[in-house]
């Protein structure tokens, strides 16, 4: 019997061959400066996020990957210190290296795409670690010797040493192989503890799901795609613009907007910085409180505790 494929909440474009046709002449065509590319941040905290047991921080690594401690929980999302992804040299160092990290309690994994499953990477950690995954993926991990694997479908919640994960959807695909589309399902993560929650997007277009989530969880922090949507006519069915990102994040009705999944890779045509000026300049035409929008530097440790609780007060 062929495995289940997995589909998206909102009706899903099947791109054509004349479409990935037309898209390679297109991108041919471009020729974009790549070489200003996102600072590490100078104050890294490294010291302090080994012993850190007690407050809730959220640190940018690159691309999808934060380390984030809760409850005294280290969890990793998404983690790939690859140095390149297929042919394209990746643009910036991890802001933080892995012998900086803490002991990792949790990892969680958005989907398969390589970007956001690095098998390399994952033989960094011990055998013993907790491994998060949608559905359709743990037969992967098992085979490579780790056996404390968790298999989540959407909107799944569990509780893993005081902090109460959730899996929720996204609108997008995944694919390791020639013969596995779609056997593995995608999703974002919803962090919760007593006094926090966090939700990392995962990888993902704009869909109606975004409203859905924010109605379910009063997120705090929302780590919200804004990269790899050029060319958009294209990109569109699996990646959100940077003005879609700033709609997901109103949606969400969060409080605060970090943005991830741009300037790690190039995944597309869109530049780091284009990402970057998309986004302020649509934040600017919605007249959108500035202290809601925090972009971190490679390395950067955001602590939560700043982040008030009235949504028109300030992020310190």
């Amino acid at each position: 019997m062929p495995k289940k494929k997995f589909n998206n909440l909102d009706t899903s474009y099947q791109k054509t061959f004349k479409d990935f046709i037309k898209c390679g002449i297109e991108r041919g065509k471009k020729r974009k400066d790549y070489s200003n590319v996102i600072q590490q941040c100078s104050h890294k905290q490294t010291s302090f996020l080994k012993t850190n047991r007690h407050e809730t921080t959220i640190t940018w690594i690159g691309h999808s990957t934060f380390l984030i401690q809760m409850n005294g929980v280290n969890i990793l999302t998404d983690p790939v210190y690859a140095n390149q992804m297929a042919f394209k040299k990746r643009l910036t160092q991890p802001g933080l290296s892995l012998s900086d990290l803490p002991s990792i309690d949790i990892i969680c994994i958005s989907h398969g795409h390589y970007d956001h499953l690095d098998f390399n990477t994952i033989r960094s950690f011990s055998k013993d670690t907790l491994f998060i995954l949608p559905i359709g993926l743990k037969q992967k991990f098992t085979i490579r010797g780790f056996k404390n694997v968790h298999e989540m479908n959407w909107w799944e919640s569990k509780d893993f040493s005081g902090v109460n994960i959730s899996f929720v959807p996204a609108q997008h695909w995944t694919k390791r192989t020639p013969f596995d589309r779609n056997k593995s399902h995608w999703g974002g993560f919803v962090f919760k503890s007593s006094k926090d929650c966090l939700y990392h997007v995962g990888d993902s277009a704009y869909f109606s799901g975004f409203k859905e989530i924010g109605k379910k969880f009063q997120i705090d922090t929302a780590l919200i795609p804004i990269g790899a949507y050029e060319p958009e006519w294209f990109m569109k069915y699996n990646h959100m613009s940077p003005e879609e990102a700033v709609q997901a994040f109103l949606d969400l009705n969060a409080k605060l907007f970090i943005p991830m999944h741009y300037g790690t890779f190039k995944l597309a045509d869109d530049t780091p910085f284009e990402a970057l000026e998309r986004l302020c300049s649509e934040w600017q035409r919605k007249k959108l409180n500035t202290k809601k929008l925090k972009i971190a530097l490679l390395g950067e440790t955001i602590h939560h505790s700043m982040i008030v609780t009235k949504k028109e007060e300030a992020f310190y």
